[in-house]
């Protein structure tokens, strides 16, 4: 099942555009080249114009129709510092402060995001994890509603079970170590819409256990069942149950028998796991063990969406995550 592909035409009908703030990047040059002779989406990068196409034209790379904003020059800058300044004033931060913080490429593009000049932003390759998520959360902030900003996996496992591919979500594999109660079911309900913007299906989401509808009590198992009753407390429009064993959820004729009346066992497609220990060795298990492919990890939680990458990714990788990010904006 070739998933990249049907994102990208998903999200090229949207007509919209990305910010690629890491100019200073030649992958990110090279993938907003790609992106615009593909039509899959406008792009704007951070950085001096010139410098910015000097840069291009050493490496060869073409910067035709693609916009470039320098932060000093921007007609809005005196409203991204404003914003920046109430917004993070009550954290000690000066005007001063802010006005240095804006011009900051990750800040700058997060503000453009806030601000609905684009879609979202894609951004990871020159800047750690950290660097884009403190960036994103500092102008951005959480989703109504949540609390946590956390990951998933897009999970293509072939040929599963004999029945052909099927896209899974997995959830957080990436960025919350231990989360309680309250971070488990904001986990399970972004990883739901997460799959809703992207696949375009309904969610069936199982909050993953070592324990099946009270197969075996443990304080680890309470966690995963007050998640449960805290999502139920909060009416989501999607289908949800646990505790279920992972071959409950997945496989027909073992949550028949483990759990007769779920409407999830079974035929679960996001898997939500207790902690990242779990998440991210099953994550990896699937992929190693059964050639899956692994696609992420997408970040979530947020009020608008910001993408990032590994350090080491590649002009694919930034090409395919701006499909990501533009599906996302529709949330």
């Amino acid at each position: 099942m070739d998933v990249i592909s049907f994102f990208k035409e998903k999200a090229t009908a949207l007509n919209g555009t990305v910010v690629l703030p890491e100019s200073d990047d030649v992958r990110m040059l090279k993938a907003a080249e790609i992106i615009i002779k593909e039509n899959l989406s406008k792009v704007i990068l951070v950085g001096n114009a010139e410098k910015v196409k000097s840069f291009a034209q050493a490496e060869n790379v073409s910067l035709s129709g693609i916009e470039i904003i320098e932060p000093d020059a921007y007609e809005k800058i005196s409203d991204f510092e404003n914003f920046f300044y109430e917004k993070r004033k009550a954290k000690g931060v000066t005007l001063e402060q802010a006005k240095e913080t804006v011009r900051n490429p990750l800040f700058f593009g997060a503000l453009l995001v806030q601000f609905k000049i684009v879609n979202g932003m894609v951004a990871g390759a020159a800047n750690t994890t950290g660097d884009v998520l403190r960036a994103a959360l500092q102008v951005i902030g959480v989703k109504k509603g949540l609390k946590t900003v956390s990951s998933s996996f897009i999970m293509v496992a072939p040929n599963f079970l004999g029945q052909g591919d099927k896209v899974f979500l997995f959830g957080d594999c990436a960025v919350v170590p231990n989360p309680d109660a309250n971070q488990l079911a904001d986990i399970a309900i972004s990883t739901a819409e997460t799959r809703k913007a992207l696949i375009g299906d309904e969610a069936k989401v199982a909050l993953l256990s070592f324990s099946t509808k009270g197969s075996a009590k443990h304080e680890l198992v309470d966690k995963v069942l007050e998640a449960k009753s805290i999502i139920e407390s909060r009416n989501v429009d999607f289908e949800f149950d646990g505790e279920l064993q992972l071959d409950a959820a997945v496989v027909e004729k073992v949550g028949k028998s483990k759990a007769p009346g779920s409407k999830v066992a079974g035929n679960a497609n996001v898997l939500i796991f207790p902690d990242l220990q779990a998440g991210n060795i099953g994550y990896k298990l699937v992929q190693r063990f059964a050639g899956a492919e692994a696609i992420g990890p997408v970040i979530q939680g947020l009020a608008a969406p910001v993408c990032d990458l590994s350090r080491g990714c590649s002009v694919e990788d930034i090409v395919n995550t701006t499909a990501l990010v533009l599906l996302l904006s529709q949330m």
